[in-house]
């Protein structure tokens, strides 16, 4: 079976991720395009591809990559799409609802040739994690974290990101929550923080209530550091399971150490991570002709709470789901809105 070639639509970190986890696969990156010459230059030369123009892509890849700013996936995502190529997008999926209901829509329209990279539904610990949780039927709490220092690089604390910290690096945890509940949550309440310099949130705290007596907690914060530290809890009457991610994978239950496979390497975060994984994944699904688990759908899914979220941070109010506000606002509008 002849391995997919890949082509990067963007140049920054990420897509240097993106690259190095398809080359652990084997897989050949063909072209790169990036806003910045220099920037292209340099992940070509460490890939092996050619730099092109962004309307050149695919430039005959079977996968694209689109690693840019948010506010341009959607564009680029169904254009590619329509161009006849699968398209890895990364996290966060779009800046608003509208733009995430035409991603899902060119998805279904293209039967599925769409990942939402959110690479952590890959990443051994979670499901480990996320396994334990469902098998539980009384099932009362679960929360996630993800705290670290701020970023010092790309565009992440300006207003043209379209959101901060819960927008960006929430979609982790709260895809970890949402995956160990196995459904939507009906009601969200969120506080935001921003921080001195910038117009963006850098502290989130969302709880959430999916109904039957399960509720969840979502905590995210660029206000610490310097080490990352992701982690996860699932609680219940009787016990409790809890994950850590970052620094470290580990998993335990009641105290007791809980086995999952753990990688090994120059590489292994990749692989701890779901990085490798979920494209291995993808580039299976794609040939089958099914939609990815991590699909458009459920990025949009992803980016719906967390507009409520900030809704409910700008209205000081709890918000329900399925969200019924403007789609044509993006996270940092939504915060803005004056309370009734």
């Amino acid at each position: 079976m002849a391995r997919p070639t890949v082509a990067l639509c963007g140049a920054g970190a990420s897509a240097t991720v993106h690259a190095t986890a398809a080359a652990r696969l084997g897989w050949t990156t063909v072209a790169v395009a990036s806003r910045t010459a220099a920037s292209a230059q340099r992940l070509a030369a460490h890939t092996g591809g050619r730099v092109v123009p962004f309307e050149s892509l695919p430039a005959g890849a079977d996968i694209v990559i689109v690693a840019t700013p948010p506010a341009l996936h959607a564009a680029q995502a169904v254009a590619l799409l329509d161009a006849g190529a699968a398209v890895v997008l990364d996290k966060p999926l779009c800046t608003t609802l509208d733009d995430a209901d035409r991603i899902v829509e060119a998805a279904e329209r293209h039967g599925g040739r769409l990942l939402y990279a959110e690479n952590l539904v890959h990443a051994p610990v979670v499901q480990a994690f996320v396994g334990a949780a469902r098998s539980v039927a009384t099932l009362q709490h679960l929360e996630a974290r993800a705290l670290q220092a701020r970023p010092t690089w790309g565009g992440f604390l300006t207003d043209g990101w379209g959101g901060g910290a819960l927008f960006d690096l929430g979609a982790h945890p709260l895809a970890v929550v949402l995956l160990a509940a196995g459904r939507a949550p009906i009601r969200v309440t969120a506080e935001l923080r921003g921080g001195p310099g910038h117009p963006t949130d850098e502290y989130a705290d969302v709880r959430l209530d999916f109904g039957g007596g399960l509720s969840g907690r979502v905590v995210v914060s660029w206000q610490a550091g310097p080490e990352p530290v992701w982690d996860a809890q699932a609680s219940w009457a009787e016990g409790v399971v809890r994950a850590e991610v970052l620094p470290s994978p580990s998993l335990e239950r009641n105290g007791e150490p809980v086995g999952f496979a753990t990688a090994s390497g120059p590489y292994a975060a990749l692989d701890d991570l779901g990085h490798v994984g979920q494209l291995a994944a993808f580039d299976h699904d794609r040939r089958a002709g099914i939609a990815p688990v991590s699909s458009a759908a459920f990025g949009r899914q992803i980016l719906e709470i967390t507009m409520a979220s900030y809704r409910s941070a700008g209205l000081g109010e709890p918000v329900e789901l399925p969200f019924g506000g403007d789609r044509s606002l993006r996270p940092l509008d939504q915060w803005r809105i004056s309370p009734r």
